[in-house]
């Protein structure tokens, strides 16, 4: 594939946001009109970080109304979306990064979607350092018994909305008053623990950035976050 006919990414970095305005940005950018041929997308990345916030994908019956109320009174949101997946925690410290993608411009697969953010984050983790990263029969990203990020996606029509959750210097405590992607018995991590030092997410962004446009065979264009 040439440079030129490489799909054009625009990167948006939000910065630190609450979880329903990231939601209302990936409705806007995804609700393109589908009478436009594929090619007339714009596709995004969105990189941000949340307010503290628990959400739940569409495997969502473990969780009723007074477990919400529970993780409400620890001071964070709730929210139950469309994405794959099951309970999971966003806050300061993770790097939340959503592909608005059209599938049609790269490969028309939603397996083929999920293995390349597989393949991203797995990447990204070894290049900063951290060589035993990689996948398991679980989804997300895991080093040895420990998640250290999340995967739950949405595609409707080749476009896909949600994404991944890299733990890069997150307070960790926050899982604990969860069950992580309904798996029972695993722990989470974060890079900073891993490395044993501070890796934020502005370095962890500038890896990943790097490795999704070699996974994804794509060209990159940093837009202003005004969108």
């Amino acid at each position: 594939m040439t440079l030129k006919s490489r799909p054009l990414v625009s990167v948006l970095r939000i910065g630190l946001i609450n979880y329903n305005t990231g939601l209302q940005l990936q409705k806007m950018l995804s609700n393109q009109s589908i009478d436009h041929h594929r090619w007339d997308f714009h596709n995004y990345l969105i990189l941000q970080e949340h307010k503290p916030v628990y959400t739940i994908g569409i495997r969502r019956q473990d969780y009723i109304e007074e477990d919400e109320k529970r993780l409400r009174k620890l001071g964070a949101e709730f929210y139950r979306t469309n994405r794959g997946g099951l309970i999971t925690f966003h806050g300061p410290g993770q790097l939340v990064a959503y592909p608005i993608i059209h599938l049609q411009q790269f490969t028309p697969s939603m397996r083929w979607y999920v293995s390349a953010l597989e393949e991203l984050i797995i990447r990204t983790c070894r290049e900063l350092g951290i060589a035993e990263a990689t996948r398991t029969e679980h989804t997300g990203i895991w080093v040895k018994d420990r998640k250290i990020c999340a995967i739950g996606v949405h595609g409707s029509r080749y476009i896909t909305t949600h994404g991944i959750g890299l733990n890069c210097c997150t307070n960790l405590k926050w899982f604990e008053h969860i069950v992580p992607c309904g798996i029972e018995g695993k722990g989470v991590t974060s890079l900073s623990e891993q490395l044993d030092r501070r890796v934020t997410v502005e370095e962890s962004i500038e890896v990943l950035l790097k490795m999704f446009a070699e996974v994804f065979q794509c060209q990159l264009c940093e837009e202003n976050n005004n969108t």
